[in-house]
């Protein structure tokens, strides 16, 4: 009798811990503290600042084309692809100094300016040296391509680009696969670059109040890392099938040891 009921122990024990609670894998659940509302506050995001190692994508064009021409590095035309590898050759890479090199422009500091700020420099340069207001300057400033790296629990991890403005971390996850069943949505680490250094932040995604963070979304270069839930470490299995089928084989391999220790 009593080796039965230490058998329903172990066998309850095992079944209610080994498997991923459902409250687990849904994202952005509301709590206690969330307020009865279908809404949620709008995250005040600060602009993004140029670092080094960013890319920039700049256009310059004018009523008279041919005028602009010298000073575009290239120009992939209406309806052509751009490229991962075009946008790295033909891109402005900010150099370890902050600076930019632009045709006839020569070196542009651009390291802590909002895009922007970087337009509006470079618009005011050219009506200085070069161009007069009749000629209509029209400055485009873009960062080319979001790219961000992400690892650990994920579906399909590697280094990812997306040509949005703004990506969020959810949006970044789903781009790679989504987050594996034994992956631990409420610690989500985001190790991001700053110009003073790394720091690394910790976002709960099964937390409707995420979406307020700072962190909520992603910038250019971030590493996203998936921590492991410790059922992965205990092997038991994910779900209920699965923990059942690893109860039934450990009662099975005590139950022959029983019988072989009675003999």
């Amino acid at each position: 009798m009593n080796k039965a009921f230490l058998l329903f122990l172990l066998f309850t024990g095992v079944f209610f811990t080994s498997c991923v609670p459902t409250k687990d894998l849904i994202y952005l659940q509301k709590n206690e503290n969330t307020e009865n509302s279908s809404l949620v506050n709008p995250v005040v995001s600060k602009p993004y600042r140029v670092q080094t190692n960013d890319i920039l994508s700049i256009k310059i064009k004018a009523l008279d084309a041919k005028l602009v021409a010298m000073f575009n590095a290239s120009d992939a035309g209406e309806g052509k692809t751009v490229s991962d590898q075009t946008l790295y050759f033909d891109g402005y890479s900010v150099d370890d100094h902050g600076n930019i090199r632009v045709p006839v422009l020569g070196e542009v500091n651009v390291i802590g300016f909002t895009l922007e700020e970087i337009r509006i420099k470079i618009e005011k340069q050219l009506l200085d040296e070069y161009f007069n207001k009749e000629a209509n300057i029209f400055v485009t400033v873009k960062l080319a391509g979001l790219r961000y790296t992400i690892n650990g629990e994920i579906t399909n991890p590697g280094t990812r680009t997306l040509f949005q403005e703004k990506v969020n971390v959810l949006e970044a996850i789903a781009n790679s696969g989504d987050i594996t069943m034994v992956g631990n949505r409420r610690d989500v680490t985001i190790i991001r670059q700053y110009p003073h250094g790394t720091e690394i932040h910790s976002l709960d995604l099964t937390d409707i109040n995420v979406m307020n963070s700072p962190y909520y979304y992603i910038q250019p270069n971030d590493y996203i890392y998936v921590k492991p839930l410790k059922q992965k470490s205990w092997g038991t299995g994910m779900t209920g099938i699965q923990s059942i089928s690893s109860v039934i084989a450990l009662i099975s391999v005590v139950a022959t040891t029983i019988v072989l220790i009675n003999r």
